[in-house]
């Protein structure tokens, strides 16, 4: 098994509702797909931003589209309208998502 950041097998978009950031995070090879799954956890994520305030973490599996969908609780800080962050749209949290690392065969 060899250790690769996220980035080097997939790609992600993020935005805001209020103060809860949503992450797509889809794979650019669907064979991917179910070892994303594995790896990618509700817990994992919310570890990753639980500095930021994060209380929760929902994922939603996409299987068709052989996608992701992470919604993060209370990480916006009170969100783009109550929130002095440089980013209180969370759109750069998709990069943070992307340094994740997971394990794929050698």
């Amino acid at each position: 098994m060899k250790e690769v950041p996220l980035h080097a097998i997939a790609h992600s978009r993020a935005g805001d509702k209020g103060n809860r950031l949503n992450m797509s995070l889809i794979p650019y090879d669907p064979a991917h797909y179910e070892l994303i799954a594995a790896q990618v956890t509700e817990a994992r994520v919310l570890d990753l931003f639980r500095h930021r305030g994060a209380t929760g973490c929902k994922r939603y599996d996409l299987p068709k589209l052989h996608a992701f969908n992470f919604v993060v609780d209370e990480v916006l800080e009170g969100g783009v309208n109550g929130s002095l962050n440089l980013d209180g749209h969370g759109k750069t949290h998709s990069f943070r998502l992307l340094e994740l690392t997971i394990r794929l065969p050698a």
